[in-house]
């Protein structure tokens, strides 16, 4: 039944289609096939002399950067079915979970077919990679055909968004298919965003302050800090999901806050992986309690994706000691942590990764007043559009010690290497990061859609809007699932670069297409600062960027694809 003034248009044929998940399934062979043509498509066009080249790689980047979203698009189909199935075993496969899988399909095989969104502007299609129509026979087959002209109907986007209203009290659109203890993990950290963390965002934006130290410290009683620290080093020793799923709802709240925890992600994982003994047993506990806050050093003003380039030098004294001298741009929550994850060039002959060594740098927690009081060392605010809650900063560095014991791993020359081992843990938690941020446009959003009267109805009741939310809810659900996926790799101990460059990649697009989308629900009031969508389209802007542009992202997704 639709709601009071609901548009009628298109609303005969039945929302769900009959046989669904039969007609999904048999959807993904062809899809693989495209995705593998489309591979030996480009593997050619970048191949020399048998070998794959890094020229002909950057000559057709178009190519090589398209075979990664197609591929992002396969895997994240597969996901999508993986969850509807499991649900669908476990009794749990309702009318709302249905909807968002078909929609999904529905849109991804027409994207896939007509062109692949790798951003506003630029778009990917088939025959930027090479292939022609014929790639595209097995796309004629019934169920493909029939996904393609019924799924994402207008009838299924309002009937969703009809099921989302009557659930807009609930932690999210849909099923997750996690576990019942993760869901509780995601219950209690949902409670929390909710009394402590949405009611103040906004006004820690406008005002760009830090967020307040009493929330750092109720996280740390929380076990944010050492929430995948092993137990033995003072940590809860969960799972890569659990971190998924607090990042996640912390960020719904607020992407400060759901960031707040990523240094010392990043900081555990360099220790846990190349530190030794000796550090772990000193450093894991003290970033488990938040006893110290870290922060990581590593981009430098005119390199930015190209960490094999950095300047900055570590030169070791005769006391055994090191001197840092250099510059280090857009370093996140600077000046009131104790601890620097710091790259840094240890072999001055060096001119690439080989020649980089990786430090814990201790530093003095600063004031607003002072906030780098520690001797040899200096910095400088630079001002943001969104993502404030710890600020941003350059760094210089001059004559500025570094403790010997402190070179992490104890050799030098590991340092590029060994931030290369947390890269998946970072991007997967980026991941969910973007996940939360899209959630929460979807439910400003709705809320204003649902309140926000317009010739006589509510804005929800016009098709158009009402199918900009329900596209938001289905691309969530699409990037969530591709997120858990390469945290159940990762907690399983295989490789997923891949994955998590993945999931990071599409969650980014689609943080920024569900806060544009909100921000264009709201109409001219979303261009208001007043507004909370003003602040999501600011925030959203940064997950493109950081841990990994886009582009590079794309690069190194293609690069593993091809070799």
């Amino acid at each position: 039944m639709a709601h009071d003034g609901q548009d009628m248009t298109n609303m005969t044929q039945p929302a769900v289609l009959p046989d669904l998940l039969t007609l999904t399934a048999a959807a993904l062979p062809p899809v693989e096939t495209v995705f593998n043509k489309a591979r030996d498509s480009v593997r050619a066009m970048v191949t020399s002399e048998g070998r794959i080249s890094g020229a002909l790689i950057e000559a057709h980047q178009t190519a090589a950067h398209g075979l990664a979203w197609l591929a992002t698009y396969h895997q994240s189909l597969q996901q999508m079915q993986r969850w509807a199935e499991a649900l669908q075993t476990e009794g749990k496969f309702g009318e709302m979970e249905q909807l968002l899988h078909q929609i999904a399909f529905g849109e991804y095989l027409h994207q896939i077919a007509g062109g692949i969104p790798m951003n506003q502007g630029e778009t990917v299609r088939l025959q930027d990679l090479g292939l022609g129509w014929d790639a595209l026979s097995g796309f004629q087959c019934s169920e493909v055909q029939t996904l393609m002209a019924q799924a994402n109907s207008q009838a299924a986007r309002s009937r969703l968004v009809e099921l989302m209203q009557d659930q807009s009290g609930a932690t999210m659109f849909g099923t997750s298919g996690l576990d019942d203890e993760l869901e509780m993990i995601r219950d209690q950290f949902r409670r929390y965003a909710v009394e402590k963390v949405e009611p103040n965002a906004h006004d820690w934006h406008l005002k760009d302050e830090l967020i307040p130290i009493e929330i750092i410290e109720e996280l740390a009683e929380m076990g944010v800090f050492g929430l995948t620290i092993p137990e033995e080093f003072g940590g809860f020793g969960l799972s890569k999901a659990s971190m998924c799923v607090v990042s996640e709802e912390l960020s719904r709240g607020y992407i400060g806050v759901g960031s707040l925890g990523t240094r010392s992600e990043i900081a555990a994982e360099l220790i846990i992986a190349g530190g030794t003994d000796e550090q772990k047993a000193n450093w894991l506990p003290k970033l488990a309690s938040a006893e110290i806050l870290p922060t990581a050093v590593f981009t430098e003003p005119n390199t930015g994706s190209d960490l094999g380039s950095l300047r900055t030098r570590a030169v070791k004294g005769e006391d055994g000691n090191y001197e840092i001298t250099g510059n280090k741009t857009w370093i996140t929550h600077a000046a009131r942590t104790h601890v620097m994850t710091l790259l840094a060039r240890t072999d001055p002959d060096s001119t690439d990764h080989r020649g980089l060594s990786m430090f814990l740098a201790e530093k003095t927690p600063g004031t607003d007043n002072d906030p780098f009081p520690t001797p040899g060392m200096t910095g400088g605010e630079i001002e943001v559009l969104g993502y404030r809650g710890m600020k941003e900063y350059e760094l210089g560095f001059d004559g500025f010690e570094v403790k010997g014991e402190n070179l992490l791993g104890g050799e030098e020359g590991k340092g590029f290497k060994q931030l290369m081992e947390t890269f998946e843990s970072a991007r997967i938690q980026t991941a969910a990061r973007a996940i939360g941020v899209a959630q929460c446009a979807l439910d400003i959003a709705m809320q204003y859609a649902q309140d926000r009267k317009q010739f006589g109805k509510s804005l929800i009741n016009f098709p158009r809007v009402s199918g900009k939310l329900a596209m938001m809810a289905v691309e969530i659900m699409i990037a969530r699932q591709l997120t858990y996926y390469s945290a159940w790799e990762k907690d399983h101990g295989q490789r997923c670069d891949l994955e998590a460059g993945m999931a990071k990649l599409l969650g980014a697009r689609v943080a920024w297409a569900a806060a544009d989308n909100g921000l264009q629900i709201h109409g001219g009031n979303g261009f208001a600062l007043e507004y909370k969508i003003s602040r999501v389209l600011c925030d959203a802007r940064i997950l493109n960027i950081f841990e990994g542009a886009a582009e590079i992202q794309a690069q190194v997704i293609a690069r593993r694809l091809l070799g």
